[in-house]
């Protein structure tokens, strides 16, 4: 039975201060989710908060590890600390499961905002539709594109991005949708999401790194200079790797094969 001796005691051990990398950190946020954890899924959650959120994070796990679930922890968490502005932009095909997920797992109730629901929110008087005080707000990639100036003037907590390699080629000129998300989300914190950070050239992940760092990697020309002008040697190799470390967290699919199982998939032709 519970005390309010009890009830004080949980309350400061929900609310005190952590260390960013202490599993105490996600003390509120596991608390209160109804997930099944696995030990990787912790680490990238932690991870988002190892550094300031203000620069912003890559999580990059390998499909079906479950980015969703470590971006749900974040977004739990921060909601335990009254940080309660946070925006979804994904695949128009994935908001659902995106509201299934935060209101199943960690009781958080969104809102998916399409065109309809957001001028019927604007012929109901709101001055700024998109700033929903105790929702989490999710949108599709052409929402955010056609509503971009009005995400920028709103101070978020967090902007999650699922998907965000659909982003990488935000360095060329005719890609709109991803040059405008990224003038949206400007200075804004953000959680990337994406199992394959890299798929053609490595200018998709100089493209991606932008999003949270424009002067990590220095102009376009700088870093073709550096990282792809023939084979990358070892050393050029490995100072890509320490310089990505700090903003990216990725775990294959063979790291956790001891204690996830997965479900064996056979072609059928």
């Amino acid at each position: 039975m519970s005390t309010p001796y009890h009830a004080a005691y949980y309350s400061t051990e929900l609310t005190k201060r952590n260390f960013s990398d202490d599993i105490a950190k996600l003390g509120a946020s596991l608390f209160s989710a109804h997930v099944d954890l696995n030990p990787h899924q912790l680490h990238p959650a932690l991870f988002a908060f190892r550094l300031p959120l203000s620069r912003g994070a890559i999580l990059a796990d390998e499909v079906g590890l479950g980015k969703t679930i470590e971006a749900g922890l974040v977004i739990s968490q921060l909601w335990a600390e009254h940080k309660r502005r946070v925006l979804i932009i994904t695949p128009t095909i994935l908001r659902k499961q995106w509201a299934q997920e935060l209101t199943g797992k960690f009781f958080i109730t969104p809102l998916v905002l399409d065109s309809k629901a957001y001028n019927a929110r604007k012929k109901s008087t709101f001055d700024q539709p998109l700033d929903i005080p105790g929702k989490c707000v999710i949108c599709s990639y052409h929402f955010a594109r056609t509503h971009n100036a009005e995400i920028a003037s709103i101070p978020w907590d967090l902007i999650v991005i699922d998907e965000a390699h659909r982003l990488r080629n935000v360095f060329k000129p005719g890609n709109k949708i991803a040059k405008a998300i990224k003038l949206a989300v400007a200075n804004r914190p953000l959680l990337l999401l994406t199992a394959t950070p890299l798929q053609n050239s490595l200018l998709e992940l100089y493209g991606l790194i932008s999003f949270l760092d424009e002067h990590l990697f220095g102009s376009i020309d700088a870093f073709r200079a550096r990282y792809m002008r023939g084979p990358m040697a070892e050393r050029e190799l490995a100072e890509l790797g320490r310089r990505l470390r700090p903003i990216c967290q990725r775990t294959l699919r063979r790291q956790v094969q001891e204690y996830v199982r997965f479900t064996n998939r056979i072609p059928i032709i």
